[in-house]
């Protein structure tokens, strides 16, 4: 009978034990990119517009509520899916 190597699990996998805990890490990781993501597109395109149409901060304001809101969706959305998939 063949002995189990270190750093390999039942599976057969040969992914080092970093490199199993960063995988493990991914959905996480997607979910908080989702939160920076959105406000960082709501501020960058809020910004671009009161630059084009000179309203400023009024654009910039409303697109990065907007930005933050959505993005704070998508992590709570994520954070859930993930919490059934756990279960």
């Amino acid at each position: 009978m063949a002995e189990k190597e270190p750093g390999k699990d039942t599976e057969g996998s040969e992914l080092s034990e970093t490199a199993r805990q960063m995988r493990a890490a991914e959905p996480y990781i997607a979910a908080v990119w989702k939160l920076v993501g959105g406000a960082v597109v709501g501020v960058l395109g809020g910004y671009a517009l009161d630059k084009g149409l000179g309203t400023s901060p009024w654009f910039l304001l409303g697109l990065s509520l907007v930005g933050i809101s959505v993005g704070f969706y998508g992590f709570l959305n994520e954070m859930a899916r993930l919490g059934k998939r756990k279960r």
